[in-house]
């Protein structure tokens, strides 16, 4: 009995010692983290989804082709392009007429019928024209159609502005703030993927400002990137906030598969607020222009090459344009615009696109080190900006590409007295100059800088280059970790060439 007491008694300290040690608390100061709670996120999905639905339609349109052996298109945005161009160019292909038929979606702006789209979607494939019919249906009634006209239409935004006819009024969606949304912020798709209307899916915001097309074509379109699934049928479709508001259009996907792959881009909703106002307003959209064509990425070591840290470098003054009116050549350094300060290409599109047509701007540049300025008129850019031509007819045949060598990776030719002489006629040059690039190392410097084959060499860190022996002789001289500007020819159209600047800094 005595033994057993003391066991017992033993037993009751120990137990207590352990349920003391797990009571206790490492971290008192610290909070236990609660668990998520899905339920609030779906909430706020489903009240988007439920606010925002009635007003996107799905559009329904169509056009009759006519289908020869010689010429057809197919529809773009389908991995089935290529066949049809094959099937219908081919002998002994089908002739006649062939409805084509391309769904989208679009978002209702006011309350009288007035939707905005995407261009593409009211435009026949691969035609700057818009189709033949336009039928919309609007959410929650799929069996009526209504015919649409189209009020206005923007190419360079991808973005159009349709109209119909109702005898109520509609719902309608109000617009976000773009510019105010970030990285990570929940937004969410609505739309037509595949002609299945309502769909609503979810996602963040990935990047922004991002510039997928380039060149001219993308200097209005810098676009708001989620993974929110979007496909072919979604586009015009609203990418909205989680407050319901509209901040961005849904106009395309990065795939190799012609469906989502998980990369989706929309037009911020800052830029489709002034399209849509210019349309319904005029019809159109207007932009100022000076005549001048530049790189729109940032390239720090060609702004060095011209001894300054911000800017935009002119590759291209348009004969006849206001800036050549005004004394700017290839070469300058624009600075500021009207005394604000130029950091880059976008910023210099949208002030100019945005000044009133007829308007001065006092533009100060960097030219050969010294800052001067100049006040240049604001043009129409519809009548500045020429279309885009097919390359140059190639003369004859080629000589065999030699293979290329030096730090710089590229096989050159020198050109004849002639073509000199023509070159410098049309670019207007001081003097002859320019070597014909014969090849370009896959992997190499000048391969990296996109320098290509066809390409003429007119200069070296702004030297001349007039012969293949001035190129070997500079070439040679270029010491690793240095700055290498080359001013580029390139064939613009048959017997037309542009200029433009390359520089990076060598290995």
């Amino acid at each position: 009995m005595v033994t057993l007491g003391i066991g017992i008694l033993i037993g009751t300290v120990v137990s207590r010692g352990v349920r003391a040690a797990r009571s206790s608390t490492v971290a008192p100061d610290a909070k236990l983290l609660p668990p998520p709670s899905p339920a609030e996120l779906s909430s706020s999905f489903a009240q988007v989804a439920e606010a925002l639905a009635p007003a996107v339609v799905n559009i329904n349109a169509e056009s009759t082709v006519r289908v020869t052996r010689r010429r057809f298109h197919g529809p773009d945005e389908t991995p089935f392009g290529d066949f049809f161009d094959k099937f219908f160019e081919s002998p002994g292909a089908p002739l006649g007429d062939l409805k084509q038929q391309s769904r989208g979606s679009g978002i209702i702006l006011s309350t009288n019928g007035y939707i905005l789209t995407n261009y593409h979607v009211v435009t026949q494939d691969g035609e700057d024209k818009p189709v033949d019919r336009i039928n919309v249906s609007l959410h929650g009634d799929d069996s009526t159609r209504y015919k649409a006209k189209i009020i206005g239409s923007d190419q360079w935004t991808d973005l159009a502005v349709i109209k119909i006819d109702t005898d109520k009024p509609l719902t309608a969606a109000s617009f976000g703030d773009s510019d105010a949304m970030r990285v990570g912020d929940w937004v969410l798709a609505i739309g037509s993927p595949f002609g299945y209307d309502s769909t609503v899916t979810a996602g963040i915001v990935s990047a922004k400002g991002r510039d997928v097309e380039g060149g001219v074509q993308g200097q209005f379109k810098r676009f708001i990137q989620t993974d929110a699934a979007i496909n072919p049928g979604n586009s015009g479709g609203p990418l909205a906030n989680l407050a319901g508001q509209v901040i961005g259009i849904n106009t395309a996907i990065a795939t190799q598969r012609g469906t989502y792959d998980g990369i989706c881009f929309a037009i911020p909703s800052n830029t489709a607020r002034k399209v849509y106002n210019a349309l319904i307003t005029s019809g159109s959209v207007r932009r100022g222009a000076i005549g001048v064509q530049f790189y729109s990425q940032n390239n720090p070591a060609l702004l060095r090459s011209f001894g300054t840290d911000h800017g935009v470098v002119i590759n291209v003054v348009e004969a006849g344009s206001p800036a050549e009116r005004a004394g700017l050549k290839r070469g300058d350094v624009i600075l500021t615009v009207d005394g604000k300060p130029i950091k880059n290409a976008d910023e210099l599109v949208a002030i100019v696109s945005d000044t009133e047509i007829g308007k001065m701007l006092r533009v100060e540049y960097l030219r050969d080190g010294k800052r001067l300025t100049t006040d240049v008129e604001v043009g129409d850019r519809n009548k500045i900006v020429a279309e885009l031509q097919e390359g140059p007819e190639k003369q004859g045949e080629e000589t065999p590409a030699e293979a290329s060598s030096g730090v710089l990776g590229i096989a050159v030719k020198s050109l004849t007295r002639e073509q000199a002489q023509e070159l410098a006629d049309k670019l207007h040059l001081d003097s002859r100059q320019g070597i014909l690039v014969m090849n370009v190392r896959p992997g190499g410097f000048a391969s990296d800088l996109g320098v290509q084959h066809g390409d003429i060499i007119l200069g070296i860190n702004h030297h001349a280059v007039a012969s293949a022996e001035d190129f070997n002789r500079m070439q040679s001289s270029l010491k690793s970790g240095e700055d290498v500007l080359l001013l580029i020819a390139r064939g613009s159209g048959p017997h037309s060439y542009t200029t433009l600047f390359l520089a990076d800094r060598l290995p």
